[in-house]
């Protein structure tokens, strides 16, 4: 029998009562302070409705929460606020068969994470399969994001250098048959 390594948390917001299962990923922490939240979250109905596959038609919703760290980050950045401008795609593999989705994570905002990086995508093969994720972390381009010379200065000539991360042995199973309704 496959190994199925999963790590799953509900999160109540306060205020809201809104309880929003999902699947961790993997969390990393980049400089100069910069934290990731890699998710399989339930998929969701998302506007504008023509640039978005529709929740019928996909398994999960991936995301990617970006924030600055609360504790070390560059002096004058909001601590715990959202990193803005980022490139991220991800690649979902099945692990057996080897068929892959590629898809590029777009900003969106809901009331559970706030800002994020996200989409709705259907999985590879079947929902039950073992996969891998890769997420490629692209920084803002120049035309993306100007740079006052005190932060050239300080942390160079760029907010960071491009990231991959990968993960292994990613069960979707109980997100994929999880409903927000």
């Amino acid at each position: 029998m496959k190994k199925k390594i999963f790590s799953i948390y509900v999160l109540l917001i306060t205020g809201f009562h809104v309880n929003s299962q999902e699947l961790v990923i993997g969390e990393e922490r980049i400089e100069p302070g910069i934290i990731f939240v890699f998710e399989g979250a339930i998929k969701d109905r998302i506007m504008p409705l023509s640039m978005h596959l529709k929740e019928n038609q996909t398994n999960i919703h991936i995301e990617a929460r970006v924030n600055w760290d609360t504790t070390k980050v560059p002096k004058g950045t909001p601590k715990g606020g959202f990193v803005p401008y980022l490139h991220i795609t991800a690649r979902v593999t099945n692990q057996e068969s080897g068929l892959s989705t590629f898809i590029d994570l777009l900003p969106h905002i809901n009331l559970t994470d706030n800002f994020h990086y996200a989409r709705n995508i259907s999985l590879p093969g079947a929902i039950n399969d073992l996969y891998s994720v890769d997420f490629n972390i692209t920084p803002p381009t120049q035309i993306d994001l100007a740079l006052h010379n005190d932060w050239v200065k300080m942390y160079g000539k760029g907010l960071f250098n491009g990231k991959l991360f990968q993960y292994l042995n990613i069960d979707f199973e109980e997100i994929a048959n999880a409903s927000r309704n």
